[in-house]
């Protein structure tokens, strides 16, 4: 089968023909259906998150169970399923506490399957690591069947593939946040993937004023679309001082980053008012810190908080998702602008790089 590989960083992906292993023991054989091209993966590629490689990238995708390995029974061959990229082992100290999405097992094995070894090799014969234990951007995958997540026929695979990252995480980060209720006033800063669907978070959720936030104006156009009440450009104008003019001088009740950078954090916390929650979805670069009011902290009793792949357990957050996007109450469809082969998958992380609206999908 063929895989988009990264080799070195910064660098772009290279097609390759791969000799894939069938599935072991807990493991399955799934054939891709799509897989979305996600700021994730072109941290990778640029160096500013780091893998080891050579490791075949993506981990937002969904296919078709071709085959199963010894002991599995969760699914079976033919079904259709959402891929969590993170596939938790159930029996670690955060599996075990209710927080499956922080899975110590699958962090310490990483690009490997949980017995330590791959599934790929090149023509070479060397080893060849897969992101999340997926890389989606491949015809297909061997990986964990704790990753799969069945999904009904008539759910398209471009619409399901982006519920297993920026539809679960953006989703996930405004549903479970800490006091969420209807009514509340939200900032969401980064109007990308991640961002438009926190964006329809708060509007299911009933929030009362839905500010995004970018440095784009088309992508503030867009948010509209799917539920910001107010854009800021904050390309020509302070945001945190936009934000405060639009909620009377008080700040928002809860401030999401979707973006990822230390300027990006310093301005959601900014703009909270009293009692506030900033929540950080958004994966920073390597290193960056960021600068934070430590006396406005505490006098305005504010809360700095993370928030990894919806802050919940990825299958729990497929279900609600799932739900609401066959209710016609999120939209997912309207998210996808652009689709690629295979063979163009760097011209859709170029796309990404632009700025462009929406996601990009790879379409097997």
């Amino acid at each position: 089968m063929r895989g988009a590989l990264l080799r070195e960083a910064p660098g772009r992906l290279v097609i390759e023909d791969l000799q894939q292993e069938g599935p072991r023991s807990g493991e399955v054989l799934v054939r891709m259906g799509a897989a979305g091209v996600c700021a994730s993966d072109h941290h990778v590629m640029c160096g500013t998150a780091v893998l080891p490689m050579p490791c075949v990238l993506g981990h937002e995708g969904a296919g078709t169970v071709e085959a199963v390995g010894e002991g599995v029974t969760s699914v079976r061959p033919g079904d259709r399923c959402i891929l969590s990229f993170v596939s938790a082992c159930g029996h670690c100290a955060r599996c075990r506490t209710g927080h499956p999405q922080l899975c110590d097992t699958n962090a310490l094995t990483g690009a490997r399957q949980y017995d330590g070894t791959t599934r790929l090799r090149d023509a070479s014969g060397a080893e060849v690591l897969q992101m999340s234990k997926l890389g989606v951007f491949s015809e297909s995958l061997v990986g964990p069947a704790q990753a799969c997540f069945p999904i009904p026929d008539e759910v398209p695979f471009e619409a399901a593939a982006l519920m297993g990252c920026s539809v679960a995480t953006g989703f996930g980060t405004v549903a479970n946040a800490p006091g969420v209720r209807p009514g509340m006033t939200v900032a969401v800063f980064g109007a990308g993937g991640v961002g438009l669907h926190a964006v329809q978070g708060a509007r299911v959720l009933n929030a009362s004023r839905i500010i995004a936030v970018d440095v784009s104006e088309s992508k503030l156009e867009f948010a509209a679309r799917f539920g910001a009440t107010d854009r800021v450009d904050a390309s020509v104008e302070d945001p945190v001082e936009a934000i405060r003019a639009l909620t009377g001088g008080e700040g928002v009740e809860f401030a999401f980053d979707t973006f990822g950078s230390s300027a990006t954090v310093q301005a959601a916390v900014d703009s909270l008012g009293k009692n506030g929650v900033a929540v950080i979805a958004g994966l920073a670069p390597l290193g960056d810190r960021a600068g934070i009011d430590l006396v406005d902290l505490v006098r305005k009793q504010k809360r700095v908080i993370g928030a990894y792949y919806g802050s919940a357990s990825p299958h729990d957050t497929f279900r609600q998702v799932l739900d609401l996007y066959l209710r016609g109450a999120l939209l997912v469809d309207e998210v996808v602008q652009r689709r690629y082969p295979l063979d163009e998958i760097n011209e859709g992380f170029a796309a990404l790089e632009r700025g462009e609206n929406g996601r990009g999908v790879i379409v097997f």
